[in-house]
């Protein structure tokens, strides 16, 4: 049996993760991601063929676990209370993993999705695809099938809470502890209108 290896994938991403922190996504490098986790490029090179490959599974992976809890949240009962789930959910994930929230107040084109492999576009397609359908279930469910209320939803669910995210960490300010009532509460009274 062979030993455990030293560096393993999500290790390197975590080291990815805290490069696009702290500097944005056009400095992971294997490199840097070299650097960061200490480890020599060839085991990037081993686990990744390719910068653009790296950037495709630090995307991937970072969305996954976002959505986890995010499509939970669209599926609330009963319906109305669904989209404030779905925005406190935005900001409490988002405090809980400060460095992966900084992935995703990016967009794929950041991480040379252009460039990723075809494998790698056909699963972020599924992911928005997921999302986009959730929440297109949540407007069935509250009855509100006209394009601009599903656009309202979209936006208590998705742009509202972001905006308050990035307002946040652009400034490198923690998110405040009262921005999940206050996300619940705008999404509750644009639900309302």
């Amino acid at each position: 049996m062979g030993r455990p290896p030293r560096h393993d994938v999500d290790r390197l991403l975590d080291a990815a993760a805290e490069l696009v922190a702290a500097s944005g996504p056009s400095t992971v490098t294997v490199a840097a991601v070299a650097r960061a986790a200490r480890a020599p490029s060839g085991s990037i090179y081993h686990r990744f063929p390719s910068r653009s490959s790296m950037l495709a599974t630090l995307w991937l992976r970072t969305v996954d676990r976002f959505q986890d809890g995010f499509l939970s949240a669209l599926n609330t009962e009963p319906a109305a209370r669904a989209a404030p789930a779905a925005a406190r959910h935005v900001v409490a994930w988002s405090r809980a993993h400060p460095h992966e929230a900084h992935i995703l107040l990016y967009g794929p084109a950041d991480f040379d999705e252009p460039n990723w492999p075809q494998e790698a576009r056909d699963r972020l397609e599924r992911s928005d695809r997921r999302v986009r359908n959730a929440v297109r279930a949540l407007a069935e469910r509250l009855d509100r099938r006209e394009p601009r209320e599903v656009e309202q939803l979209f936006l208590a669910t998705v742009d509202l809470p972001y905006a308050t995210v990035r307002r946040h960490q652009s400034l490198g300010r923690p998110i405040p502890a009262y921005a999940e009532d206050l996300v619940t509460s705008c999404a509750a009274t644009l639900m309302r209108s």
